[in-house]
Parts: structure tokens; C-alpha cells; sequence
């Protein structure tokens, strides 16, 4: 895998990553716009606030167990064939949840729906990676984590904008045009990567399936009922860390085989180190996003409408961020621009412990500016740097280590804040909100001390991509694989195998 400086993508990388990410920003929206929606469903659909709870539980939790899963159906189907199944089912499910007659309909609805965004998501990290030859860059980092970073700050948006004019199911319904627009820029511009007739069949690991799905689902059920339950919710979340670790002793083994996530790939510095900053860089994004709409609305007593709209501060900054992020990377390498980032993130987020109710709105909306900017950065940076040392077979694999730990350190970092806030609540509201956003803070500068130890990724100690140790050929299947001149990584004392670091690289 090469990872080369700021360049500009070519036309054709251009219109792929703009079919991915079409259908990415549908399933990243609807994910954080329903959010918003609870006590509207409660009363709509005669239900609970517990049950309705389950309408986002149920969808986190299904993400989680479709992640492992994406690996496999990249390699039996081809990566253009799997995206387009992933947005098909979700844009089935999206019309379904939207004419739901219950709440266990509902629930059931956004189960399946979840885990078609839970492919969704690693499959466009991996296309897009592909789509570009495997030659990773800052630029198309920026691309390609837009969703991921977007999504959370402009669902509460577009979901207060339709709760308030529209009716709930709108906030399904408006994945359909999106999605259908979505499938035929996929079915126009993604390269075809249909396995050949020769090629062999990929083996499901069913055994590491049924421990990784349920490993993943136990945790993030046991964080996101931690605040609520207290001791209670530990059951899921130890029985989940069990058979995460059951897994991980299965997997990590030598002669283990393909398993269905190939974690032994986290013995690469380059990989581990960007996957542990994920899971940081999750934390410290989610924690005050859970925060920030709650202080709008709890503390201050703006409607669900005001909320979002006082939160576009934070989203024009992430997104001018990805306008200057690739070239502070290729100048000061990913380690010393994450930290930046995560610094700048923290900063901007103490105002918000000292403030109260009366807290002037355009000082608040200029940190949130600058927040943007900082969370908007922070995972170019690991992400341009995970895929250095990655065989192209095992494109898919990495991506799921970096999505995994992303997804998990979310659901911590949520766990934590809501702990916090609902722990000093007896005290007064403006107490409560102060204590949970340094808390936020805290897990901010904490995420520091993994980033210390990423690779710079300096332009200059890379390889032109007109080296010879850099080229690809295609295999009978048609993806792309390691070249007879392998650069030195690939060595076999220095690329990861079976044999030297523990770590199998399988042909496929």
C-alpha cells in the first residue's frame, strides 16, 4: 500500500468517491437525525420512552454486528456488487421503517436497517481505497471520512427541520431520492470487481462471526444502557468483553486461518496505532455531541429546531477543515496534525464547561466554529496513514479494525458523558452540564497519548509512485495484489505473515 502526498484525484477516482459518498451521507443522516425523534415517536406511536429507545439501540446495535461481515461479501461478491445490495437493503428498510404501524414494527424496521449502514460504511472506506489504486492520501481521506464527520453535526439539522414542518416518517423517507441517486452513480462509476469464474470461493468464519457479532452488540448494548441500569447494564457489556476476548485468542492464534476480521494486521505500527486513535478520536467526538444538543435544549430551553440550527456553527467548520487538513499533513505529518486537532477540539470545548444559560449565543457559535475545525481534522490524519503497511488483499480487514474501534470508542465516550451528567444532576442543571463537558474535555486530551505514537507520514520519507516497489498488477479476479518487486515491507522478514510477526496475508 502506498501512501503518497497532496495530490489531486483523477477524474475517475473523483466520480467514484462521489458515488460512495452519496450513499454514505444518506445512512450517516438518517443514523443521527432519528435521534432527535424520540418523544415524538413515544407520543405518535402510543409507546415508552424505554421502547422507543430501542428504535436507536436496535440500529447501533445492528451496525455493530454487520461490520464483520463486510470482509467477506467484498471478497465473495466483488465490492460494487456488495455496496449496491448494502444500499438497496437500506433504502428498503427506510421505506418500511417510514409506513411502521407500531413501535415494534418501527424497532424491527431499523434493526434491518442498521445493518445495511453497517456495511455501508466500511464498504465505502474500503471502494474508495480501491478506487484509488491503493495509493492513499490525505486528500482522499478527507473525502472519505466527510459522512462520518458531517453526519453527526447536520442530522440534528435536517432532523429538526423536518420534526418541526414534516411528519416523523419524512425522516426516512427522504433517504429514498438520495439512495436511488446513489445506486446509479454506484452502478455507473465504481470500477466492476466481480470476482472471476476461476477465482476461489471465500469461506465465511462462522465461528468468529458468531464471537465478534455478539462480542460487539454486548458492549455497546451494556455503554448505551449504562447511564440508565447502572450495574445492571454491566451483564451485556462483561459478556461481551468475554467473547471479544475469546475471539481475539481465536483469531491471534498462528495457523488461525482467514477469520472473518484479521486482527493479527494490529501488529503493524501503522494500522494499530491509527485504529487506537479511532477509537479515541470516537470518544472525544460523541462525548460533547451528545452534550451539545442537550445544553441547547435542557439548560438554555430552545425547541429541537433551535438546537440544530445553533449547531451549523460546527458543521461549516468540519467541513472547512477538509479544505486545509491534506496540506497540514504532508507538511507536518499525521502525528503532530491529530494532536493539533485533538487539542484544538479540547479548547474549544471549555467554554462550554464555564458557560450557563445566559451565555451569549455568538460567542457560543464562534467556539463551535472552531470546534468544527478541530473534530472536522482529527481523523484524516490516522486514517491517511492506516493503509501504509496493508497488503491490497487485506484492504478490507484494516478497515474494519479502524471502523470497529471508531464505533466502539463512540459508544464509550457517549457512556462516559451520559454517566456524568446524570450523576451530578441532583446538583443544579448548570452544574450538571459544566461537570459532563469537562468530562468530555478530559477524554479529549486523553485521546493524545495514542496519537503520540502514529507514524508522521512525511511526504519525503515516501515512495514516488513511479517506483517500481510501488506497482500493483490485477489477478485473474480482477483485484489488485502485490507486484512480483515487492518494497522491502513485503520482505519476508518485514511484511507480516505467518511466518515473521504472526500476521497471515492470504492470496486471494
Amino acid at each position: 500500500m502506498t501512501v503518497t502526498a497532496e495530490a489531486k484525484l483523477s477524474p475517475q477516482v473523483r466520480m467514484a468517491l462521489l458515488a460512495l459518498l452519496v450513499g454514505g451521507i444518506a445512512a450517516i443522516l438518517d443514523s443521527t437525525m432519528v435521534t432527535l425523534a424520540v418523544h415524538t415517536l413515544t407520543v405518535e406511536l402510543h409507546s415508552s420512552t424505554g421502547t422507543i429507545q430501542w428504535v436507536t439501540t436496535g440500529f447501533l446495535l445492528a451496525m455493530a454486528v454487520a461490520i464483520p461481515v463486510t470482509g467477506w461479501a467484498e471478497r465473495r461478491w466483488g465490492g460494487k456488487q456488495a455496496w449496491m445490495a448494502a444500499l438497496t437493503l437500506f433504502v428498503l428498510a427506510s421505506v418500511l421503517c417510514a409506513v411502521a404501524w407500531n413501535d415494534l414494527a418501527l424497532i424491527g424496521f431499523r434493526v434491518l436497517q442498521g445493518f445495511g449502514a453497517g456495511l455501508i460504511f466500511p464498504l465505502m472506506q474500503t471502494l474508495a481505497v480501491r478506487a484509488a489504486g491503493g495509493r492513499v492520501s490525505s486528500r482522499l481521506m478527507a473525502s472519505v471520512t466527510l459522512p462520518i464527520a458531517l453526519g453527526p453535526i447536520l442530522g440534528p439539522v435536517f432532523g429538526g427541520i423536518i420534526l418541526h414542518w414534516l411528519s416523523w416518517r419524512w425522516l426516512f423517507l427522504v433517504n429514498v431520492p438520495l439512495i436511488a441517486v446513489g445506486l446509479v452513480l454506484a452502478w455507473r462509476f465504481l470500477p466492476a470487481d466481480r470476482p472471476g469464474p476461476a477465482a476461489r470461493r471465500s469461506r465465511l468464519d462462522v465461528t468468529g462471526l458468531a464471537l465478534l457479532a455478539p462480542a460487539l452488540a454486548g458492549i455497546l448494548l451494556g455503554l448505551s444502557q449504562l447511564p440508565g441500569k447502572g450495574a445492571a447494564a454491566l451483564v451485556p457489556l462483561l459478556a461481551g468483553v468475554a467473547l471479544l476476548a475469546a475471539f481475539i485468542v481465536r483469531a491471534a492464534r498462528p495457523g488461525a486461518g482467514q477469520p472473518i476480521v484479521d486482527i493479527r494486521l494490529l501488529r503493524l505500527r501503522s494500522l494499530g496505532s491509527a485504529s487506537a486513535v479511532l477509537f479515541t478520536a470516537g470518544a472525544a467526538m460523541y462525548a460533547a455531541m451528545f452534550l451539545l444538543p442537550l445544553y441547547f435544549q435542557q439548560l438554555r430551553g430552545d425547541s429541537v429546531l433551535e438546537a440544530g440550527l445553533l449547531l451549523i456553527p460546527q458543521g461549516v467548520g468540519a467541513l472547512a477543515a477538509r479544505f486545509v487538513v491534506g496540506g497540514l499533513v504532508d507538511r507536518y505529518g499525521a502525528r503532530a496534525v491529530t494532536i493539533a486537532s485533538f487539542l484544538l477540539a479540547a479548547a474549544a470545548t471549555v467554554p462550554f464547561a464555564l458557560a450557563g444559560p445566559g451565555t451569549n449565543l455568538w460567542w457560543l457559535s464562534a467556539v463551535l466554529l472552531v470546534r468544527g475545525v478541530g473534530i472536522g481534522a482529527v481523523l484524516i490524519p490516522p486514517m491517511s496513514v492506516a493503509y501504509r503497511d496493508i497488503a491490497p488483499a487485506d484492504i478490507p480487514h484494516a478497515t474494519m479494525n479502524t471502523r470497529i474501534g471508531q464505533q466502539v470508542g463512540a459508544s464509550f465516550g457517549t457512556a462516559i458523558v451520559a454517566v456524568a451528567l446524570q450523576a451530578t444532576l441532583g446538583t443544579t442543571s448548570a452544574g450538571a452540564f459544566r461537570g459532563a463537558f469537562w468530562c468530555a474535555i478530559a477524554i479529549t486530551v486523553l485521546a493524545i497519548i495514542p496519537a503520540i505514537i502514529l507514524p508522521t507520514n512525511n511526504p519525503k520519507t515516501t515512495r514516488p509512485e513511479s517506483d517500481p516497489a510501488t506497482r500493483r498488477q490485477s489477478d485473474p479476479a480482477g483485484r489488485l495484489e502485490s507486484s512480483p518487486t515487492a518494497r522491502p515491507e513485503s520482505s519476508p522478514a518485514a511484511r507480516p505473515d505467518s511466518r515473521a510477526a504472526g500476521v497471515m496475508v492470504t492470496k486471494r
